[in-house]
């Protein structure tokens, strides 16, 4: 009878012990499993086709147009397009109008353009990717902790044969544990050529940012000589219109004294009128240049902007082609991010490569588990694994093929960025030596057309001559005025090209246009 209640009581136990197991099992089982599988084979980080990705940010340009004859042989424009053309705003400024030098605007701009902005931005996201990419390099640890209260219908998983001794319904029951887990690619050229394609690109993000500066002291600067030069030309139409009512008064007088006719006078009066229509259009078109230019540099748009630094023509010294060049292709940040870009695809490339290589990893766990903390007991793995890639059914080809192809246009795109480095310093040593032929010859023919106007009016004023003359005089004092403003605009665009074609200008734009001294 005693062995029999032994016996029984074994039983009862060893039931009580299967019940615990059982959920214990069918609950956490798959996840035990997965801890200690095999760690999957690491994978080369795949690359966008194209590294021009920051382009979309927006463009900058500058162009000398040659016209033909009768208007400006000159001229030159500035482009803006995409988020270079706004900005967030800035510091505040104090009411009534702002007096500002073209090194202040620059500053400004630097700090609330949109295209800085915006590359600052896409730097960080893409810092904050390589720090991903790194982390696949250490070691991955985790930590849970949890209570569960469960009852088990045991007919439901198929027991239906149940000894009296093992209830159909079991529980209600509990269980605490606590586990920590260990992850890690401790060996892998994978992930090792993963970090040095995410840190090249990193690389040239940075680069890309610093190149979104060159492109707003561009746009700044282009801004601010294109407003001065519209405000010079306000100025210039201003004395065409007092040439006119001059001339308009002295026709009205000589009709009313008989020695002149009314064609002269209607004339000189249509002439009045067509000045005074180009003084509406210029002054209209000059707000609008003020509040495009408010918007480069985060002011408000109603802003009084008074512009300081005068259009004029300074001393420069001639740059050789050669040095240019070198200068260019060492410095200009967009060459550097591309060059970047390119080392990027063949880091990738090499990692994908590398997927047919061996690696090697560590994982396991440590925690302990029971009905109470106190009744608890430790329960851990630790594995140690070579995978060795053996068929993928493809899988790392394709990977190397794609990886290759991003790597001839990641080439393709840094050859021909090259070339357009080359071009825009060629361009701009051709623009700078026409500009400066043309300021001498236009304030040469300024001085010639003022002297033919005064001539003219003299003659007008003796009763030589009609209107007709002297009209034709002011047309032609204006345009060589307007000539004189536009190589004078082409001249110092010019200038600021060239920093920026060589990768300098955020520099070079403090020496080129020094603040006005106080």
């Amino acid at each position: 009878m005693q062995h029999i209640n032994e016996t029984r009581g074994f039983v009862k136990a060893n039931a009580r012990a299967a019940c615990l197991l059982l959920p214990l099992t069918l609950s956490g089982g798959v996840a035990l499993f997965q801890q200690a599988a095999v760690g999957q084979a690491p994978q080369a980080l795949p690359l966008p086709t194209s590294g021009r990705g920051a382009q979309s940010i927006g463009q900058i340009s500058t162009q000398q147009i040659t016209l033909p004859a009768g208007a400006s042989v000159l001229q030159p424009s500035v482009m803006v397009v995409g988020n270079y053309e706004g900005s967030v705003p800035g510091t505040p400024v104090a009411s009534g109008p702002l007096r500002l030098s073209m090194a202040d605007a620059v500053k400004r701009g630097l700090q609330t353009n949109l295209g800085v902005i915006t590359s600052d931005a896409v730097s960080s996201t893409v810092r904050a990717q390589r720090m991903q990419v790194l982390s696949q390099m250490f070691p991955q640890i985790g930590a849970s902790a949890g209570e569960s209260v469960m009852q088990l219908n045991l007919a439901s998983y198929g027991f239906n044969a149940i000894s009296p001794a093992i209830p159909a319904v079991i529980g209600p029951f509990q269980y605490v544990q606590a586990q920590a887990n260990f992850n890690w690619s401790a060996l892998s050229l994978t992930n090792f050529r993963n970090v040095q394609a995410a840190n090249a690109v990193d690389r040239a993000t940075q680069m890309s940012a610093r190149d979104a500066r060159e492109l707003v002291v561009l746009a700044v600067g282009g801004s601010y000589l294109q407003a001065i030069s519209a405000a010079a030309r306000i100025e210039s139409q201003r004395r065409q219109v007092e040439y006119a009512q001059a001339i308009y008064d002295r026709a009205n007088t000589q009709l009313a004294a008989g020695t002149n006719t009314r064609v002269d006078l209607t004339r000189s009066l249509v002439q009045l009128q067509v000045e005074q229509e180009r003084l509406l259009s210029l002054e209209g078109d000059y707000e609008q240049q003020k509040i495009a230019f408010a918007r480069l540099i985060g002011l408000p748009l109603d802003t009084d902007i008074v512009f300081t630094e005068p259009l004029e023509s300074k001393e420069f010294a001639t740059v050789e082609e050669a040095d240019a060049l070198q200068s260019a292709f060492g410095h200009r940040w967009d060459l550097r991010s591309a060059e970047e870009q390119r080392t990027a695809a063949e880091r990738a490339l090499s990692a994908a490569r590398s997927e047919r290589l061996p690696s090697v990893s560590f994982n396991g766990y440590y925690g302990v588990s029971g009905t109470h903390p106190n009744e608890s007991h430790g329960n851990f793995a630790a594995q140690g694994t070579i995978n060795i890639p053996i068929f993928d059914g493809g899988r790392i080809s394709g990977d190397i093929r794609q990886a290759q192809a991003t790597l001839r246009q990641r080439q393709a795109e840094y050859d021909d960025q090259k070339a357009r480095v080359e071009q825009d310093v060629r361009n701009v040593l051709i623009q700078l030596r026409v500009a400066a032929g043309q300021v001498k010859l236009a304030e040469s023919n300024r001085q010639y057309a003022e002297e033919t106007l005064t001539q003219s009016r003299d003659r007008f004023e003796a009763g030589i001559t009609n209107t007709v003359e002297v009209v034709q005089s002011q047309q032609q004092e204006a345009s060589a005025e307007n000539d004189y403003i536009s190589s004078l605009f082409a001249w110092n665009l010019a200038r600021l090209s060239l920093a920026r074609a060589i990768g300098d200008a955020e520099t070079e734009v403090a020496i080129l246009f020094p603040s006005e001294q106080h």
